[in-house]
């Protein structure tokens, strides 16, 4: 993902000022050279590409890290244990008789608020950027799965006092023994009866699926994926100055 939709726009301008002593070709980048005219000198010099990857990534990390509102992730939601494996995430929670597991990729999720009035989209250059993940819901008794996959939803529309509207909604619903294949028969949540639609929705809610876990949620995916922003920034860095 690129630092421009994570990033004020006036970072960059920021990065120019601070390399403002300007060469003979004009870049304005008067460190930059000289540390090229260095480089050059040492017996296996990088290349030019490699060496300004590696002087902006060095910049990009510290502006991420200023930029991160959680610093240290948390080993719990709302009552769910947090397990990370790379992009995926495990939440798990033991009920009396079932285990909850929400299970959810952070990859593809992030993407910037939006505020809905075009007019104000155009006056606000950085907005934040969240994650909003589709994920996997299974209820597990026994050996036996009550699977559901939800997603956030697009086109919100605003509540009055005495309405409820969900932030999030049942994509699909399976039910299955053991492990799941491709042969588990699954339906679609907008093919549901209306009434069944709402009574699982219910469901959700009574295993701790709310939209206010679900919002927290999303609090959580997006700190998670910034850290595995800031993580991939910082191996890539390495992983161009030679150090693995």
């Amino acid at each position: 993902m690129s630092c421009s939709k994570r990033m004020d726009s006036s970072y960059t301008s920021d990065l120019l000022k601070n390399h403002s002593n300007t060469c003979s070709c004009g870049c304005g980048l008067k460190a930059l050279h000289t540390k090229d005219q260095q480089d050059e000198k040492s017996p296996n010099p990088k290349p030019l590409g490699e060496r300004e990857l590696v002087e902006f990534l060095t910049e990009e990390i510290v502006a991420e890290r200023k930029a991160q509102k959680v610093k240290t992730l948390p080993g719990e939601v709302e009552g769910f244990k947090v397990q990370g494996d790379g992009a995926e995430v495990v939440l798990t929670k033991q009920l009396k008789d079932e285990i909850v597991r929400i299970t959810f990729n952070v990859n593809h999720t992030v993407d910037t608020e939006d505020f809905g009035d075009e007019a104000q989209q155009e006056k606000q250059e950085f907005s934040e950027m969240r994650s909003k993940p589709q994920f996997e819901v299974d209820l597990v008794r026994g050996d036996t799965t009550l699977g559901f996959t939800c997603s956030f939803l697009q086109d919100q529309p605003s509540a009055s006092a005495d309405e409820y509207n969900d932030i999030f909604g049942i994509d699909e619903v399976t039910l299955y023994k053991g492990e799941w294949s491709d042969k588990v028969y699954a339906v679609a949540g907008d093919v549901l009866d209306g009434y069944l639609y709402d009574l699982l929705m219910n469901l959700l809610e009574e295993k701790g699926i709310s939209n206010d876990f679900v919002q927290k949620l999303s609090d959580f995916s997006t700190a998670y994926e910034h850290t595995a922003y800031i993580n991939m920034l910082e191996g890539i860095s390495k992983f161009t100055i030679g150090k693995q």
